[in-house]
């Protein structure tokens, strides 16, 4: 039907949602000529946003699941053009350390992701006890006998390429309006078009895109039973010797991490070490702030003492509670609404969205304008199955 595409005749989006969800796909819907006005319920980067903190993990390492590594691909080549045109790098590729408290076994989350790079022909490395010692002496090799380090991979300055995303969507003419608290969607014989915000302001456009994070389904409550918003820990350290934990020497890395749900990331320019948990996480409301349980700050220094003794006894400087909007399946949501024409979401990050930061914008756009991509197949609009996740999160 044509009122269900954006015509040339009335090219104006809202997007609802300034995370890399939104920012990415605002710029490049701007970039393709339309009018594009994003809003934020706050400030960007948002405090509390999922792609929000010091880093992201950027990896392509995904067990059998060769549809994100394929992903990853391109979302590499975006990471290393990002590299050369923002002021300045905000992708580092220290590698990714994947390590195994036994022996890697065929069906395990590590060796189906050995086994995926070697055949794309990724710089990957077996590692053992030695290797270990030689290479990232921080970590007691008596714990981790086998595992991988893979060249291709590393982390991104999340918080500054939001911030570096916002800043340059406005330079391009993107209308940014933040903390406008969007309250619900407006509709007109049908369709949606736009969005009232709460101190009753009225946003208009051919098409409303939510991309909300964790605070989805507070506008498009009918996919409650397909996202919810999970608390999950992450705790900044800072070790008496930073420079022990430099990425040369300690780079971005898991640990058993299907098993255990610790990860963790090279010491940042003031020395922070950041640890945290991609496990089953916390069921949360968006409208309550959390605390994170004692038991994570328990199962934290147990961890440290038995795997990186060293940073035992570092001091948690900060911690802070990462909210994702976890997807039924672990897939992200980019989709027309089925029903309610004039409405697309965007959203559906469940942990591992942000690396895709690069190559997001394009797919969102794509499914905006109906054009083909060959990843949005796995984004469609989906009634809830059994509940999955991907495969590097430990789950409960």
């Amino acid at each position: 039907m044509e009122d269900e595409h954006i015509t040339s005749e009335s090219r104006t989006v809202l997007v609802i949602g300034g995370g890399i969800f939104g920012v990415s796909a605002s710029l490049e819907l701007r970039r393709r000529g339309y009018e594009v006005t994003l809003l934020d319920r706050g400030t960007l980067p948002h405090p509390q946003a999922s792609s929000t903190d010091i880093t992201k993990m950027i990896r392509g390492d995904y067990g059998p699941d060769t549809f994100y590594t394929d992903l990853m691909d391109e979302s590499f080549i975006g990471w290393d053009m990002w590299n050369k045109i923002f002021p300045r790098a905000l992708y580092h590729e220290t590698g990714f350390l994947l390590l195994m408290r036994e022996a890697m076994r065929p069906g395990s989350f590590e060796m189906e992701s050995l086994q995926v790079m070697q055949k794309k022909q990724y710089p990957v490395v077996r590692i053992d006890r030695r290797w270990l010692q030689a290479h990232a002496p921080a970590w007691n090799p008596d714990m981790y006998p086998d595992g991988y380090y893979n060249v291709r991979g590393g982390w991104a300055e999340s918080g500054h390429v939001v911030a570096q995303l916002v800043a340059t969507a406005r330079h391009e003419g993107v209308r940014i309006l933040e903390q406008a608290h969007p309250k619900k969607l407006v509709e007109k014989s049908g369709r949606v078009t736009g969005i009232v915000a709460a101190d009753g302001a009225v946003f208009r456009a051919s098409l409303t895109i939510v991309a909300a994070g964790a605070w989805t389904t507070e506008l498009v409550p009918e996919l409650s039973d397909c996202l919810r918003p999970t608390a999950q820990p992450v705790f900044h350290l800072l070790p008496k010797n930073p420079f022990a934990f430099r990425g040369e020497v300690f780079p971005g890395w898991s640990a058993d991490i299907s098993k255990t749900g610790w990860y963790g990331f090279p010491a940042q320019p003031d020395g922070v070490v950041k640890i945290a948990n991609h496990g089953s996480g916390i069921a949360h409301t968006t409208d309550t702030a959390a605390a994170i349980p004692e038991r994570y700050h328990t199962a934290l220094r147990q961890f440290l003492s038995e795997s990186i003794p060293s940073l035992k006894d570092a001091p948690v400087v900060k911690s802070r509670i990462c909210l994702y909007c976890d997807s039924w399946d672990g897939d992200f949501y980019i989709d027309h609404h089925p029903t309610r024409p004039g409405l697309m979401v965007a959203t559906g990050g469940s942990g591992h969205g942000f690396k895709f930061a690069p190559v997001l914008g394009s797919i969102i756009a794509d499914v905006a304008e109906h054009l083909p991509n060959r990843f949005a197949h796995r984004f469609r609009w989906r009634e809830p199955g059994d509940h999955k996740y991907e495969a590097a999160r430990a789950v409960t």
